[in-house]
């Protein structure tokens, strides 16, 4: 309790008190010179050119990916940032793109009660991240284990007494908090709901294949993302084992073939609800498949993008601000249109980067700690970019102050509220309240918790090694009082995530962007002129990671 009340105390001063003394400089004021370098015209001709359609779609290892990282280099060196990786602008991220097929567009599942023949990308998706030629299982069994969650904190392990060395896991999406309250979180995912925990967890168990069963609600999105995800080239890191300790096969399943699934093992139609329930015991669902993936493999490099304004008074200490520039390329063709253009998602992040970087380099003041601006890639196939960062940092982790990343703003207009992703996580949200106030907004958490977006962006990468991160954006409280308008504006945009229409176009209020890339910079600002470290919250599950951190 004494340690609290001392950190209490101390963060408490610092936000009082930070800057006095530094001449020119007021904590409590806005930096007016600063703020007028972010510009609408240049922000939203970036937009444009990132999000065109010269670009491809901005996925790695494509032409896209070479305009892409170009363009920024460019624009890092026309904005006088010095080069974030010795004299170079560019850290490469080895990569290897993997194409998984099933031989056959059809899946079999035989059962009690007959057989089910599932249709490929209309009913499941399937893949790998084993490098291997071919996936050959002739026979697999298949095993219902709920969540597919091993939390001793929670008091729950769905594969309790489960040996699934050769079968097949079949996982709901989400945790239970999402549909009882007083469960984990509550309605706040944690990072058991996310679909890379578990595929990690049915790896550490043994399985042969996992199947995830799709829910919109639960994960936030559609099937139609799921097939476009999931399908086509996938691109992962090398690992040293060549993703032999991954299942040998991964995939998602849609509810609807579930469902079908459950009854074609003669199951409890209920089975669903009983697993959302604590004590739940994993079910053999008495049906078998077989599984047969060709693969092909190209081995090749992308890269982060990064650049920094160094710190007049203490170079290695870094605030790291992340935006990643990469998008899903072309892909399924929707009404004539088949390039992922990824305006919002996320050509809006990375040209906010130069935005803040012209704000940084006008400020009357010169940052005290180094800033480091950092595009980087491969966000989409599994926050890759970052998690090479991460393993191989160019600053000291320990040295890292704080991440702020940006990825996919608001083009809904201008909000009272700011919106922070995973609120509660971290004591940057302080530095965000006093600098909301500084703009006349209040800050509140997100709108969907259940959705695990504090999970889903490259922040993440940072928090695993106890780097406090701020994922932020848009509240929902619009300043806007034309209801009209506020409609038109809403239909139109709705519907873009990773879909061919997320274009720059006439529909796009840029004042809500604007507003919120000023108060990027101004959290940034404030951190980098102090001289201490916020840490994760008592409450965070990343709070003792923090702490070693630190202590290293």
């Amino acid at each position: 309790m004494k340690k609290q009340i001392i950190i209490g105390l101390a963060l408490a001063t610092v936000l009082s008190s930070c800057g006095r003394g530094k001449q020119g400089y007021d904590p409590d004021s806005l930096d007016s010179t600063a703020l007028a370098a972010i510009s609408q015209d240049s922000y939203e001709a970036h937009v444009a050119t990132l999000a065109s359609d010269e670009y491809q779609g901005r996925k790695p290892f494509t032409k896209g990916d070479t305009l892409t990282v170009s363009y920024i280099e460019q624009q890092f060196k026309s904005l006088g940032l010095k080069p974030g990786n010795g004299d170079s602008y560019f850290q490469e991220v080895p990569m290897v793109e993997i194409t998984s097929k099933p031989t056959t567009p059809t899946l079999t599942f035989t059962g009690k009660n007959g057989t089910l023949t599932a249709r490929y990308l209309d009913d499941y998706v399937i893949g790998t991240r084993r490098l291997e030629d071919h996936i050959d299982i002739p026979t697999t069994n298949l095993v219902f284990a709920g969540f597919g969650i091993v939390a001793p904190e929670y008091n729950w392990n769905d594969y309790d007494g489960l040996d699934v060395k050769g079968k097949t896991v079949v996982v709901m999406v989400g945790d239970p908090g999402y549909y009882d309250k007083t469960l984990f979180k509550a309605d706040t995912m944690t990072y058991y709901g996310r679909w890379t925990y578990k595929y990690e967890e049915a790896g550490r168990q043994g399985a042969a294949g996992v199947l995830l069963i799709h829910d919109t609600g639960a994960a936030s999105y559609g099937w139609d993302v799921v097939r476009t995800g999931w399908s086509g080239p996938q691109l992962d890191l090398v690992a040293e084992d060549k993703g032999a300790s991954n299942p040998a096969f991964e995939g998602w399943v849609s509810g609807e073939t579930a469902q079908k699934l459950f009854q074609l093992g003669g199951l409890d139609a209920n089975l669903l609800e009983s697993a959302k329930k604590p004590g739940f015991k994993p079910v053999p669902l008495d049906i078998s498949t077989e599984v047969h993936i060709q693969n092909t493999f190209r081995y090749a490099k992308s890269n982060n993008v990064i650049a920094t304004i160094e710190g007049a008074k203490r170079p290695g200490e870094t605030i790291i601000y992340t935006a990643h520039w990469d998008h899903l390329g072309i892909g399924e063709s929707v009404d004539g249109d088949s390039i992922y253009n990824g305006a919002i998602d996320n050509a809006a992040g990375v040209s906010a980067l130069f935005e803040i970087a012209k704000a940084f380099q006008a400020a009357k003041v010169k940052p005290e700690r180094t800033i480091v601006f950092m595009a980087l890639t491969a966000e989409e196939e599994g926050l890759l970019g970052s998690a090479y960062y991460t393993e191989n940092p160019i600053y000291p982790i320990n040295k890292a102050v704080a991440n702020l990343n940006m990825d996919a703003f608001s083009a809904l207009g201008e909000t009272k509220d700011v919106s922070i992703v995973g609120i509660g996580q971290t004591e940057i949200e302080d530095y965000v309240a006093r600098s909301a106030a500084k703009f006349d907004r209040i800050v509140r958490g997100e709108k969907n918790p259940s959705s695990g977006g504090f999970y889903r962006s490259d922040h993440f990468n940072f928090v695993k090694k106890g780097v406090p991160g701020l994922f932020m954006g848009s509240g929902s409280e619009l300043i806007s009082t034309d209801t009209v308008a506020i409609h038109v504006r809403q239909k139109a945009l709705e519907g873009r995530y990773h879909s061919v229409r997320d274009e720059l176009d006439g529909h796009w209020d840029l004042g809500g962007i604007l507003a919120d890339i000023r108060l990027f910079f101004d959290i940034g600002y404030m951190l980098s002129m102090e001289k201490t470290f916020p840490q994760f919250t008592e409450k965070s599950e990343f709070r003792d990671l923090g702490e070693k951190r630190l202590a290293k």
